[in-house]
């Protein structure tokens, strides 16, 4: 994967929050191997980035894909929450009507009444 290298060396510090919001060169770490969020960011970063890496993330995607769940408590958490998401979309389909039968008419003629002269 040439196009993936490495370019940080990214270290957990005692932080208030998971990153700092006004810093713009401040890395934001997601973890795709433990965290199906972090998954689906990756592909849509991969939907939207030039090809030679899109090629590069497509392959890694599969291999994660491929691979052995792993998850840590957050990606625990997102899986939970992404399957709660998954039922309450089913649940809110509007279930298929079966198609009304035309009903005959009962008791009258099928004829046409012709023009009065």
């Amino acid at each position: 994967m040439p196009e993936l290298t490495r370019r940080y060396i990214v270290m957990a510090m005692a932080t208030e929050a998971p990153f700092d919001a006004h810093d713009p060169e401040a890395p934001f770490v997601l973890k795709p191997w433990k965290d199906p969020a972090a998954l689906r960011a990756l592909e849509t970063y991969r939907d939207h980035c030039y090809p030679e890496l899109a090629e590069d993330l497509t392959t890694w995607i599969h291999t994660i894909a491929s691979g052995a769940k792993v998850r840590g408590g957050i990606g625990a958490r997102n899986e939970a929450h992404m399957a709660s998401r998954a039922k309450a979309r089913a649940a809110a389909r509007p279930k298929a009507k079966a198609k009304a039968k035309p009903k005959k008419a009962v008791g009258k003629s099928s004829k046409r009444k012709g023009k009065r002269r």
